[in-house]
């Protein structure tokens, strides 16, 4: 068992309740980590037997390009997607966070974290 990690995928993506966050936007940052068995890849060296980072990014990528209102929503949209995308994959672990919401106040950002292991 191992883990992939892919930390700080900055997003520029139109997500909330708001109907000014899904007018003009926000940016998002997401991270995201996975175990799965890496003990074939660590011996054979092949892209092909791992679960791969690019793969992963663009998942994320994607789906932030969909427009939720929440959070929670985005989030289990990224792990159902990450995990059609590589059957190598036991366990994903997404964080999304909103930079600068308009919350009121200085909120530096804030986060769901969602967590779910291969059914």
């Amino acid at each position: 068992m191992g883990k992939v990690y892919v930390e700080n995928i900055q997003v520029y993506a139109y997500h909330g309740c708001l109907p000014e966050e899904t007018l003009i936007g926000s940016d998002y940052r997401v991270d995201v980590w996975v175990e799965g068995d890496l003990s074939v890849s660590s011996v054979s060296d092949q892209l092909a037997d791992t679960i791969d980072y690019v793969t992963l990014c663009a998942c994320v990528r994607e789906e932030m390009a969909t427009p939720s209102k929440l959070l929670e929503h985005v989030a289990q949209r990224i792990l159902n997607r990450i995990f059609e995308a590589n059957e190598r994959v036991d366990k994903v672990n997404v964080k999304v966070s909103k930079i600068n919401p308009p919350i009121g106040g200085h909120v530096k950002a804030v986060a769901v974290e969602l967590c779910e292991v291969k059914k």
